[in-house]
C-alpha cells in the first residue's frame, strides 16, 4: 500500500504526469458520486417499498428492500473507496475496479425496476472503470 502523496507519485512537470494525476482523481471523485447515488436509492428502497415500480417478472427477482440493503452496502464501499481512491491509496484504485463491476451488475440485474437510472450508473461505471485502469496501466510503465 502506497502511503504517498499524489504529488510525489506524478512528475506534475510532465504533461504524462499532470494527466495521470487528473484520471485518478477524476476516477476517484466520479466513483465517490456514484457511490452517492447508490447509497441514497439504496435508503429510498429501504424506506419505502412503493418508490420503485415492479414490472415484469424476471430472474433475479428480489424484493425491493432487499435491492435497497444491495445498493446501500455497495454505495458504502464504493464510497469509501473513492475516498481511497483520492487519497492515492494502490488499494483504491484496485478495490475501485471491482467495486465498478460489482455495481454494474447489480444496476443491470436491477434495471426492471428503474431503467434508465441503472443505464446511467451503469454508463458512469464504465467510466470509473476506465479511468481506473487507465491509472493502473499508467503505473506499470
Amino acid at each position: 500500500m502506497s502511503n504517498t502523496s499524489p504529488d510525489d507519485r506524478y512528475d506534475v512537470d510532465s504533461t504524462r504526469g499532470v494527466l495521470a494525476f487528473g484520471v485518478s482523481t477524476f476516477a476517484g471523485v466520479l466513483l465517490a458520486v456514484v457511490s452517492i447515488f447508490s447509497i441514497v436509492q439504496g435508503i429510498a428502497a429501504i424506506g419505502n417499498d412503493t418508490v420503485f415500480v415492479r414490472g415484469l417478472s424476471y430472474t433475479w427477482e428480489f424484493d425491493v428492500t432487499a435491492w435497497g440493503w444491495i445498493h446501500l452496502l455497495i454505495g458504502l464501499v464504493g464510497l469509501g473507496t473513492g475516498i481511497g481512491i483520492l487519497m492515492g491509496q494502490t488499494w483504491g484504485r484496485i478495490m475501485g475496479v471491482f467495486i465498478a463491476g460489482l455495481s454494474m451488475v447489480s444496476n443491470f440485474m436491477f434495471l426492471p425496476y428503474y431503467p434508465f437510472w441503472s443505464l446511467a450508473v451503469i454508463a458512469l461505471d464504465v467510466a470509473v472503470i476506465w479511468a481506473l485502469c487507465s491509472q493502473i496501466a499508467h503505473e506499470r510503465v
